[in-house]
């Protein structure tokens, strides 16, 4: 199995879909790094060569990915945290970002749904 950026890639994958398991590499990215390092995109992952591993290494090194763009994402999430910009806001409110409704559909941002005590009634 061929390591990239210390994430195993799946042997019986194409190479251009395994290289969707690095964070950060989607379907056209990936397409573009397997043309610019000159591999086969529809070659299966365990029969590619040390030589086009480390074409693909080479390749991938020109991009910002895993640890490096969870960092800037993380960073930038502070920033605008910091500087109480709206969607800063809805960050640290744990609510949707981009604009989503909340009252019907937002249990993924929002949680499970929180019990809101009953006052009980006055018996006769």
């Amino acid at each position: 199995m061929a390591r990239i950026k210390n994430i195993e890639l799946p042997g019986e994958k194409h190479t251009c879909i395994g290289l969707t398991e690095i964070y950060g590499i989607g379907r056209s990215l990936a397409k573009t790094i397997c043309n610019d390092a000159k591999v086969d995109p529809s070659k299966k992952v365990k029969d590619l060569t040390e030589d086009e591993i480390s074409a693909l290494r080479k390749e991938i090194d020109k991009y910002s990915v895993e640890g490096d763009l969870r960092r800037d994402v993380q960073m930038n999430i502070k920033n605008k945290m910091e500087i109480n910009c709206y969607q800063g806001v809805r960050h640290k409110k744990g609510l949707p970002v981009r604009g989503q409704r909340t009252n019907r559909n937002a249990k993924t941002r929002k949680g499970k749904g929180k019990v809101v005590a009953n006052k009980k009634k006055v018996g006769k």
